[in-house]
């Protein structure tokens, strides 16, 4: 299986930085700002995101 991020909701602070960063496009704000992975099939698990954020709110998890 393929590693993909699981975000912390407590820890994300909706700063965008992991969207911004993300090469595919895989991740997005929900409603109260937290960062959510909206593309799952579409994420190769590079962890650019993990490594961008900045509360370390992102950890790549088998999935």
């Amino acid at each position: 299986m393929a590693e993909r991020p699981s975000i912390d909701p407590e820890e994300c602070t909706g700063c965008g930085i992991c969207i911004d960063e993300c090469p595919n496009e895989c991740l997005e704000l929900d409603s109260e700002d937290i960062s959510v992975l909206v593309r799952p099939d579409d994420c190769d698990g590079c962890g650019t995101c993990e490594e961008v954020c900045p509360t370390e709110a992102i950890v790549m998890k088998e999935q």
